[in-house]
């Protein structure tokens, strides 16, 4: 029959709601957006013995707690023992936080990768950024079902008096993302090493790390629940808590990114991602610096922790940065220009470090100068705020610079110029005191450790009121700061020159 003849499509019905017949329902779209490696983690990890023997372990812990609690209580109505037994639950439940989920987090992700199923994975077309964030997501819903039966006993210790409800809020809140930031710690650790030795380096690294970080995260909570409520009226307080807080999940995000990228193709586009993570978070703790400072009645002390633990805090992620590979893959090429900081290619990492470095130096430095109660040790001070970034390049150039120079490029990799780097800033900071002290010099000598980092640096920082001037001298920190730029320049060239003949092969 002629096409022309053929009676119309009936329209689908439409229900009395107004949705059209065969649409999904808004649950089933919901289900289809949620990440399945969730569900899939989530379904695995509840399985296994280990999630139950922990979860059965502290409940027994907590239970036998309130019961001790309730005996020690129950004759003295008004005890007030609150922080004591808060403090108990809490340690129950950061074992299985602090330690518990983010080492089974790393185990998950090091076991797709030693039992060669992670390409598996990327098979299906989840990609390496959603395929973590559904394994961390996966241990955070594990975290919760923890807190959920912890939490009871948490907030019985509330009514034992002696703490206070903002505390355990507090308390709870910090703990959460220190949560957050071991669990992306942990599934970035295991992305580190691809050797049999370099995973077992990263398993017992680590192992060390959690049980730091566990003691850590307990001893803050037990110095905030002693405190109370006093901590709502210590403004230097609350300042140094906001600033703890967004370092760790500024630190967390970096670190996903940098976890993404290493798994990711070279043929992607995978250092944007954490390139642009350390831009935004250099200008968030600018602008929280600046806040601080001008809140707190510009106060030099300020700028002065900003510029230095901030400029160390950017060099530790500045060592792998720059510790990137020659060139590009050929379909990124087209697409990037002189400034384009974010794309592949060790060149763009390093001048993307010493800009970041000089930012940060310059701004603090320009908020030290400003300073309403500069002291007299303020010169010494805004001097150690310009060395710093200068060290930081100078051994930054280094370590590029060697480890390209070396013939075959076995020193080229990523890790090899981490390693360079570390290497030279040691070496740098305990050989000039030994030649200072063996040749009859004082160990400090202003000349004999004018490029160690670590003694120079301290130097610079160092006002001597005997002479009623700075130690160091601006010339001094010109030939450092000179050192430092003709280093820079230098290996830049030698990127360049590089980055074209790897693109001409």
């Amino acid at each position: 029959m002629d096409t022309a003849m053929s009676p119309p499509a009936p329209e689908p019905m439409a229900s009395g709601g107004g949705q059209v017949a065969g649409a999904e329902p808004w649950s089933q779209r919901w289900g289809d957006r949620l990440n399945p490696l969730v569900v899939k983690e989530l379904r695995q990890g509840l399985r296994t013995r280990v999630f139950w023997v922990c979860f059965g372990l502290m409940l027994l812990a907590c239970l036998a707690v309130a019961l001790v609690a309730y005996v020690d209580t129950r004759e003295g109505a008004y005890a007030r023992r609150g922080q004591g037994y808060f403090f108990s639950f809490f340690v129950c439940l950061g074992v299985a936080h602090f330690f518990v989920i983010p080492y089974s987090a790393y185990r998950s992700l090091a076991r797709e990768r030693e039992d060669e199923t992670w390409v598996l994975l990327v098979l299906t077309g989840l990609g390496p950024r959603r395929i973590l964030r559904g394994k961390v997501a996966s241990f955070l819903v594990q975290a919760a079902l923890y807190a959920s039966a912890a939490g009871p006993f948490l907030l019985f210790s509330y009514f034992l008096n002696g703490i206070t409800l903002p505390t355990i809020l507090v308390v709870l809140a910090l703990g959460g993302a220190w949560l957050v930031f071991l669990t992306v710690a942990s599934v970035c650790a295991a992305t580190l090493a691809d050797g049999r030795m370099g995973r077992a380096f990263v398993h017992f690294g680590l192992l060390g790390a959690l049980g730091l970080a566990l003691v850590q995260g307990l001893g803050a909570a037990y110095a905030i629940s002693e405190m109370g409520d006093r901590f709502l009226n210590d403004v230097e307080f609350l300042y140094l808590v906001g600033t703890a807080l967004m370092l760790m999940l500024m630190d967390g995000w970096l670190l996903f990114e940098a976890a993404a990228s290493r798994l990711s193709l070279p043929t992607e586009d995978y250092t944007r991602g954490p390139r642009r993570a350390v831009g935004v978070q250099v200008l968030v703790g600018m602008l929280a610096g600046c806040a601080i400072w001008w809140l707190t009645g510009r106060k030099h002390s300020v700028p002065e922790m900003f510029s230095l633990l901030g400029g160390v805090h950017l060099l530790g992620v500045g060592m792998f940065v720059v510790a990137d590979v020659d060139g590009q893959a050929r379909p990124l090429r087209a697409t990037t220009r002189p400034w384009s900081v974010l794309r592949p290619g060790a060149l763009r990492g390093f001048r993307w470090m010493v800009f970041l470095l000089g930012a940060w130096s310059a701004l603090f430095w320009g908020l030290q100068v400003g300073s309403s109660d500069l002291p007299l040790k303020g010169l010494s001070l805004r001097m150690a705020t310009l060395a710093l970034p200068a060290y930081g390049v100078l051994f930054l150039s280094l370590a590029v610079w060697l480890g390209r120079k070396v013939r075959p490029d076995r020193l080229a990799t990523p890790v090899a110029v981490r390693l360079m780097f570390v290497a030279s800033v040691a070496l740098a900071s305990a050989l000039p005191p030994l030649v200072a002290v063996l040749m009859g010099f004082d160990g400090d000598d202003p000349i004999l450790n004018l490029f160690n980092p670590v003694v120079g640096i301290a130097n610079f920082a160092t006002y001597d009121y005997g002479a009623s001037g700075p130690k160091m001298s601006w010339d001094l920190l010109g030939a450092v700061v000179g050192l430092a730029l003709v280093a820079a320049y230098g290996t830049d060239r030698m990127l360049v020159a590089r980055e074209r003949r790897a693109h001409t092969s």
